[in-house]
């Protein structure tokens, strides 16, 4: 417990002190292979200068300023850090250091950017101090409380959520199954007139084409797709050739969260998930409800397997085609949930990316370029050029060849603040071991 102790102390000394003496330091990676992700290319022995929390240069023979942290990238590529965009924080009533730990195992994985799309009262705080460095953690986006069949019953109490949302701060509106249309209509008209983006799940009343309309920005889980296939008269490839059609007229955002889905449909077997060795990175009372929950499901004498795979494959069949026409993906886990650890739920979800025929570079783009291109109003992120937020990861093998290298992390920088392999291995560690000591 005290070597426990006096490494949060020393991780949480290192935040701090970064935070407020970050603003003139430079750090130099030297010699690494740069990819960009404004474009397929690769641009070999560079130098990138990071000053505070910006990139400030890249090029060949780069001077490297008297006084500077340099890190040696030789052999290694260098990207831009990866996003989570439908991921979770724990709430307030939930223990600090669990909160932190969740936020830990992002970065620990290469998550420097995530989208929370579930709010609850108080975590506007909790954003302020991880934005600020005050805390090891990506930089928080932060969807309000959901709008949903239990917390909205009118169309007026839609319109004065929305209201009360846009003034306490939240980066954007949570759309939960539920809604009534003129509910969903009202949110949604609401949120135009105000200035605030909304994204999630279609509310059967409200289904893919009128969610469209309406302007609702990502379809997470491709929520409203595979409905739209199942109820359409036409074939499955006309019917998905419209709705891809209309995604792209509107200029929407897809998040896949395949492996989750997989999780929650009880498809993986149950000794598949028990393998599953970031487990060991929860708590074990997290863990033992996962179980329960995927107990319960596959002894319900109700379960259909066959009509849950069925499920999975057409999602899949979906995703394939609205990579390969050119749906704008954004890369998504839903971690914290159900066998999807944070960050370490990113590695999963890769596999089921290629499975669905994405190349190694259109996955990176969702993680990258396309989350910059998304939050193009609030930041300035996703490629490595000079402005851009210094989130930055130093990887030993090309992702663009194979993505499983994106688990060979050399580093991770957040905001401009460098976080060693080492120093990763010792905070995972220690994580672990709280939750060994805990069973």
């Amino acid at each position: 417990m005290k070597t426990r102790i006096s490494l949060l102390i020393l991780f949480c000394a290192l935040a701090l002190g970064s935070a407020h003496a970050q603003s003139d330091r430079v750090t130099a990676f030297v010699g690494a292979t740069v990819l960009p992700m404004d474009s397929d290319r690769m641009l070999t022995e560079h130098t990138v200068l990071v000053q505070g929390n910006r990139i400030i240069a890249l090029g060949v023979d780069l001077e490297v300023p008297e006084g500077a942290t340099v890190i040696d990238g030789t052999g290694k590529y260098l990207m831009p850090g990866l996003a989570e965009m439908h991921g979770h924080v724990p709430r307030p009533d939930e223990p600090a250091q669990y909160t932190e730990d969740v936020l830990f195992l992002y970065v620990a994985n290469g998550i420097t950017t995530v989208r929370g799309m579930l709010g609850a009262p108080g975590q506007l705080e909790l954003r302020a101090r991880a934005n600020n460095s005050e805390i090891i953690a990506p930089t928080l986006y932060l969807a309000g409380p959901s709008f949903s069949g239990g917390s909205v019953d009118s169309p007026e109490q839609a319109v004065a959520k929305v209201h009360e949302q846009k003034a306490e701060g939240w980066n954007l509106l949570k759309v939960h199954p539920g809604l009534s249309r003129s509910e969903f209509d009202a949110m949604a008209r609401t949120a135009h007139e105000v200035g605030m983006r909304f994204g999630g799940h279609v509310p059967a009343d409200v289904g893919l084409m009128h969610a469209l309309d309406m302007g609702l920005e990502t379809f997470d889980h491709v929520d409203g797709y595979v409905q739209y296939l199942w109820a359409s008269d036409e074939p499955e490839e006309v019917a998905l050739a419209e709705a891809i059609r209309r995604t792209k007229e509107e200029g929407a955002w897809v998040v896949p969260t395949m492996a989750l889905w997989e999780a929650i449909n009880g498809t993986i077997d149950i000794e598949d998930l028990r393998a599953y060795e970031e487990l060991k990175y929860m708590p074990p009372n997290v863990v033992a409800s996962w179980f329960d929950r995927v107990n319960r499901q596959l002894n319900n004498p109700n379960f259909d397997r066959a009509g849950a795979l069925r499920l999975i494959e057409t999602r899949m069949r979906v995703l394939s085609a609205l990579s390969r026409e050119g749906v704008r993906i954004l890369m998504g886990t839903d971690a914290p949930q159900l066998f999807s650890v944070p960050g370490f739920s990113l590695h999963r979800e890769l596999v089921r990316m290629v499975d669905a025929g994405m190349s190694p570079y259109d996955i990176l783009v969702s993680g990258t370029r396309n989350v910059g291109e998304y939050f193009a109003n609030e930041d300035l992120f996703g490629t490595i050029a000079p402005g851009s937020r210094a989130d930055l990861l130093l990887v030993t093998g090309n992702p663009i060849e194979d993505v499983e290298h994106l688990r060979e992390l050399a580093g991770v920088m957040v905001r401009g603040n460098w976080i060693s392999r080492a120093d990763l291995d010792t905070r995972l560690e220690s994580i672990a071991d709280s939750h060994r000591q805990a069973n």
